[in-house]
């Protein structure tokens, strides 16, 4: 009897290679249960991520045990921490820090801004910013300090040296009606901010009477009529060439920055 064929063979071996029998049945595949290294590795991250959780907020180790403050110059520490009110001995995971720093800016209005990060392992740290005073507005024998963008922020009995007095006389000017009180002291702020470092150091008093007439008082009896708040760039540049030009002048009016103007000796 003749032997299988030389097509035969080659057909033999390659169904041998493919793994699928000659019979062409499918082959069953058993089910094989996970191995013994697979569940060792599974039982290891859950020991591990329980025992993570537990030390997170059940354990004694990580929880709020101090608070530290840091860039106070005018606040106390303790006065801030006070305000802060950290719940002590609570897991430092849980700690809500943004619930924290509402609490300091409601209670303390000097402070611009905090930053509460949790210290680990066991504090929380906060980083204050506080208000500096730009202006500040004469009220019977107090003063009440204004920052750079216009927030009344503290009330003090002696008023700071070399910040100027602001003078709102706006009761009668037609601003009133499109402008609050409080959005021509903002503007009476940015002025003072774009004046020249030379003439803000001189300035003593800002005048507003209204959103279009803000006036500036300088030492030695000199004054600015600056106008309105817009073009303050202009401005600073026509009055620092005015007072080069003409230094002995007591008057320099910029509210037109295109067309200066000076009087007076």
């Amino acid at each position: 009897m003749a032997g299988p064929t030389t097509v035969e063979r080659d057909a033999e071996r390659t169904e041998s290679e493919s793994g699928r029998p000659r019979s062409g049945r499918p082959q069953r595949r058993r089910f094989r249960l996970p191995g013994r290294r697979f569940l060792l590795l599974l039982t290891s991250l859950i020991v591990l991520g329980g025992g993570g959780i537990w030390l997170l907020y059940g354990s004694a180790w990580l929880r709020v045990e101090q608070v530290k403050t840091s860039g106070v110059e005018v606040l106390k520490p303790a006065e801030v921490e006070a305000a802060a009110a950290v719940p002590f001995d609570t897991p430092l995971i849980s700690a809500d820090t943004e619930a924290i720093e509402r609490r300091l800016r409601q209670k303390l209005p000097h402070i611009d801004s905090v930053d509460v990060e949790r210290s680990w392992p066991n504090g929380i740290g906060l980083k204050v910013t506080e208000r500096k005073p730009a202006l500040v507005i004469e009220k019977g024998a107090k003063f009440i300090e204004v920052d750079a963008k216009g927030v009344r922020f503290a009330t003090v009995d002696k008023a700071p040296k070399g910040v100027p007095l602001l003078e709102l006389t706006v009761d009668q000017s037609p601003s009133v009606r499109r402008f609050t009180a409080s959005r021509l002291m903002s503007e009476a702020v940015r002025v003072w901010d774009e004046l020249p470092g030379k003439v803000a150091d001189a300035t003593s008093v800002v005048k507003v009477r209204s959103y279009d007439s803000i006036s500036l008082e300088l030492t030695g009896g000199r004054t600015v009529m600056w106008g309105s708040g817009e073009d303050g760039g202009a401005k600073a540049r026509a009055l620092t060439a005015l007072m080069k030009a003409v230094p002995d002048a007591a008057h320099f009016d910029v509210s037109a920055p295109t067309a200066p103007s000076v009087s007076g000796s």
